[in-house]
């Protein structure tokens, strides 16, 4: 659902407070942040509840990790893109992303790739840091 002001609704999950503050404020003057949550349960709650137009989330997150919790936004058939940021760059993660349709952030990119990754979502295309875009190629 998209505010008023036109900016693209988000929520945003990681279970560290720090990193959902300089996330929110580096999305502050593009999106209109309507919840950070600190875990994977609360993440589909606010889904629910504010049908953001994206959510952004972390894979290793108490309660459900990011995978189980975008499987669940997936399950209510919840129109949000969906954007991992995380420092992960497994393969099986990777796999899950694109299984999920979800676009896929490593965290020491994020200044660069997350801004990408939101209008690349946004334009119903997935994006993929560089780098993890190599360890995607040899799935």
């Amino acid at each position: 659902m998209r505010s008023l002001d036109r900016r693209p609704t988000v929520v945003l999950a990681d279970d560290h407070a720090r990193v959902l503050s300089r996330v929110g404020e580096l999305l502050a003057d593009e999106c209109n942040v309507v919840a950070g949550v600190s875990d994977g349960i609360k993440v589909v709650q606010a889904a629910l509840k504010y049908k953001p137009d994206i959510v952004v989330l972390d894979i290793a997150m108490p309660g459900l990790d990011g995978i189980q919790a975008a499987r669940e936004v997936r399950r209510f058939a919840l129109p949000a893109r969906l954007i991992f940021l995380t420092v992960q760059e497994d393969a099986d993660y990777i796999r899950a992303a694109q299984d999920l349709g979800a676009s896929y952030v490593v965290k020491r990119r994020m200044h660069i790739d997350l801004p990408l990754a939101i209008k690349e979502a946004l334009a119903g295309r997935m994006f993929f840091s560089p780098r993890v875009l190599t360890h995607s190629r040899a799935i």
